[in-house]
């Protein structure tokens, strides 16, 4: 049967499309992750150890007598298990405030509702990037990027430094990677002599998903889901797995004359896979 319009099935599509929108908008770290489908509670996975396999003490890869057994070397895996998460927000909103407050209630309770479900999943991804990341180093005290002593700031060094520390895994950032920061982190960045005047510093014109700019070969995100005095590099698609049991879903109830609620949802769990694929630095380099 054909809707008019202001029927309740035409405000249910435009009202689910535009949270939607304001979620897959402010989405930030997810994006960086494979996404796969998951269909269990508990996902499990087995991660593969980097380190070289060598021939074990005395037994060396590298010179081999005529007629001798060869070396052995075993690779070894790491069982990783992850509980599927729920994240989701609901708002109700009265019928009158919709009608007849001066602010826009309705749209501002969908952008909230957005962008509140997006931030959790952001911040519980960035608590397992800590957790789990394979390299990090410090900046040495007195050289942090808000150094009082400005000539002391150097950090387009210190971005190459992690890249090189990734690149001795055999993983490559430049052309892939993301560099991960805090908003202030970020203005301490860009405000830096050294990052304007290199050449491989670009701003964008339009930001998408946190997405600013470039340096260093890597794609500057800026979200405030990572603490200040922290900064990740991250191989895009290589380091994270996000394992999705329920998409993002929109659903509202309109009881006439009374209220509209607004929920928004979202089952999976992030898994880091590949720890050397992330490099953490902070603010004392050892």
């Amino acid at each position: 049967m054909a809707d008019s319009v202001g029927e309740q099935d035409l405000r249910k599509e435009y009202i689910d499309t535009i949270v939607k929108a304001v979620a897959l908008a402010e989405y930030k770290l997810i994006t960086l992750c494979t996404k796969t489908s998951a269909n269990a509670w508990t996902e499990s996975y087995y991660r593969e150890t980097n380190t070289e396999l060598t021939g074990g003490t005395g037994s060396a890869v590298k010179g081999i007598p005529r007629l001798a057994p060869f070396p052995s070397a075993q690779v070894n895996f790491t069982k990783v298990s992850s509980i599927i998460d729920k994240y989701g927000l609901e708002g109700l909103i009265p019928y009158e405030d919709e009608i007849l407050d001066n602010i826009p209630v309705t749209q501002r309770t969908i952008l909230r509702i957005g962008r509140g479900v997006s931030y959790s999943i952001d911040v519980e991804i960035e608590a397992r990037i800590s957790a789990d990341y394979g390299n990090t180093f410090a900046i040495t005290a007195g050289n942090e990027w808000d150094s009082a002593t400005v000539a002391n700031r150097d950090p387009v060094y210190d971005i190459l430094y992690g890249i090189n520390m990734l690149r001795a895994d055999n993983i490559e950032a430049i052309g892939k990677g993301y560099l991960v920061l805090n908003g202030t982190d970020y203005t301490n960045v860009i405000n830096n002599d050294k990052v304007i005047k290199n050449p491989t510093f670009k701003m964008y014109d339009v930001v998408a998903n946190g997405v600013v700019g470039q340096l260093c070969g890597l794609k500057i995100m800026v979200t405030d889901a990572i603490t200040a005095d922290t900064a990740y590099i991250i191989v895009d698609k290589e380091a994270m797995t996000w394992k999705d049991t329920v998409p993002l879903t929109v659903v509202q109830k309109v009881d006439e004359g009374i209220s509209r609620l607004v929920r928004a949802f979202q089952l999976g769990v992030c898994q880091v896979q590949v720890p050397n694929g992330v490099c953490k630095i902070t603010n004392t380099r050892a």
